[in-house]
């Protein structure tokens, strides 16, 4: 619960879709222009970033003494980064597809599912970054529990507090 004098401060950041006077179709378009901005921000600095590091590692000369289950886990992050960028440029080729067809509701709704999925795959890629990294260097005890703690973490700040923010 919000205190009365935080109530007070923050009451003017607090709208109702009414409060805009905007239209059903104004409201999409600004909806739709928030994902695309929302997309760029993952895409360029969060998934690229974390796609491009696990790239070049195959071409460094300690690849090949990785065990069978460190090879394991850079695959199979190998695959969350793929996933999570096809994941990223969906809404994009959905709009081009459906661009003219009157189902903006359509692809924003698909826009919201892919932005939930992406957050779900980045927040991923970097609990098994740390998990790989920390295996790598100091040993597999340590990286599941950085791997969790990372975890953890992400589940909090990209579930938890903005649900507890959507009640409040």
């Amino acid at each position: 619960m919000v205190p009365a004098a935080a109530a007070r401060v923050y009451a003017p950041l607090v709208t109702t879709e009414n409060e805009r006077n905007e239209t059903p179709q104004e409201r999409l378009d600004r909806k739709w222009g928030d994902q695309l901005q929302e997309l760029r921000v993952m895409l360029q600095t969060g998934i690229q970033l974390l796609a491009g590091f696990l790239l070049t590692l195959p071409f460094q000369t300690t690849f090949g003494d990785l065990d069978s289950v460190q090879r394991g886990m850079f695959l199979t992050l190998m695959v969350v980064a793929a996933t999570t960028t096809l994941v990223v440029i969906t809404p994009v080729s959905v709009h081009r597809h459906l661009s003219g067809s009157h189902a903006k509701e359509r692809v924003v709704a698909t826009g919201q599912r892919a932005l939930l999925a992406a957050v779900t795959g980045i927040a991923v890629l970097i609990s098994g970054i740390l998990t790989f990294i920390f295996d790598v260097v100091v040993g597999r005890v340590p990286a599941v529990c950085v791997g969790v703690a990372a975890a953890v973490i992400a589940l909090t700040l990209l579930l938890v507090i903005p649900r507890r923010l959507m009640r409040d």
